[in-house]
């Protein structure tokens, strides 16, 4: 039984709550929000190859929009390695698929994790470790891992995960059975679940044995998988669109938690940006912006040869890219994608995707 993990990188999404930049043919996993040379996608494959012990064990899965991009972003993935979607139907399906065939390459007893493609994630060592740990803890028991984030403060934007009797420690670090998952929670109940200590907030990262997950996706989830059995990614047009939370991880008895601290965001939307850069002490700019009496706000400003002015504004999210200006109050940045369903039903709408 291999010790190696084969790290599969969830890179179909949309990210369209950071329109406009994020586009149809150009997402969020493709850019790079913090003023770096590497993508979200790239920094990812760049934090897991040392996981995968190369790129011959790195694994992509995504959607045919944008595979051409994911090819062209990491140039030294192996192509049996890029799993296409042909078309999305959330993690789930996804998940499923990889599964499948990772474990005839590698068999079933390989050990799987699935990471996002569009995290930011801070502190690389304490990352790795707990990446070992997991991998551990999916060798040593019939687990389903998931990484869960140590809360700083109350967010009402992310799922939590209630951990319950400790099972040992790997790696210094302490793993639990999980008692249950909380979507998205008020405020008060949010702080309540952190007042007790025994929450996490759901990473999206999840690591276990191929045989685990195949198993548990026969009883929980069979109208996803036998039909991916019987004719692979055929399958796919008869698929239920729904995520892996949804389909598996709130169902399974094999759910384990491990609590991890290494600095982590899921960069949601452009309010992220203010956890991640604080460049004049006022205000968030990445682009040419001049300000006066404007506060509290993000600015973001792809073309160097245009200029943002702002004079006596508070709390805002001004975004330009290309050939679309977004004006946004911070507090309504998850209407976005909802302004994106209006846009495409407009007539010349459809270019601004």
């Amino acid at each position: 039984m291999s010790s190696t993990l084969i790290p599969v990188i969830l890179a179909g999404g949309k990210g369209e709550r950071f329109w406009p930049v994020s586009r149809q043919s150009r997402p969020k996993q493709f850019l790079s929000l913090d003023g770096s040379t590497n993508s979200l996608l790239q920094a990812t494959a760049a934090r897991l190859l040392p996981e995968s012990g190369g790129w011959d064990n790195l694994w992509v899965i995504t959607s045919a929009l944008i595979a051409d991009g994911v090819r062209e972003q990491l140039p030294l993935l192996k192509e049996d390695n890029l799993l296409v979607e042909p078309e999305g139907k959330d993690t789930a399906p996804a998940v499923a698929w990889a599964t499948m065939e990772i474990a005839q390459r590698y068999g079933k007893d390989v050990v799987i994790g699935f990471f996002p493609a569009d995290h930011w994630i801070g502190e690389q060592k304490a990352y790795q470790k707990t990446l070992d740990a997991a991998t551990q803890v999916a060798l040593t028991y019939d687990a389903i891992v998931t990484l869960g984030i140590t809360p700083n403060y109350p967010s009402t934007g992310y799922g939590y995960i209630e951990q319950g009797e400790c099972q040992g420690e790997f790696e210094g670090l302490p793993v639990y059975r999980v008692n249950r998952f909380t979507e998205k929670p008020d405020q008060i109940t949010a702080q309540s679940f952190i007042n007790t200590g025994r929450f996490s907030w759901n990473s999206g990262m999840f690591i276990f044995r191929a045989e685990v997950v195949l198993n548990e996706l026969h009883h929980y989830a069979p109208n996803i998988i036998n039909p991916l059995l019987q004719q692979g990614k055929a399958a796919y047009a008869q698929l239920e669109k729904k995520s892996i939370d949804y389909a598996l991880m709130e169902k399974t008895q094999l759910a384990y938690v491990l609590p991890a601290n290494f600095g982590w965001d899921d960069l949601g939307d452009w309010n992220a940006l203010e956890r991640l850069l604080k460049t004049d002490g006022k205000n968030v700019s990445l682009g040419y912006h001049l300000a006066l009496d404007t506060t509290g706000s993000i600015i973001y400003n792809t073309n160097e040869d245009e200029v943002i002015v702002t004079i006596g504004l508070e709390d805002l999210v001004i975004v330009r890219a290309r050939n679309a200006t977004l004006v946004v109050n911070k507090n309504r940045t998850q209407e976005i994608k909802a302004v994106l369903k209006l846009l495409g039903k407009e007539p010349k709408g459809e270019k601004f995707l």
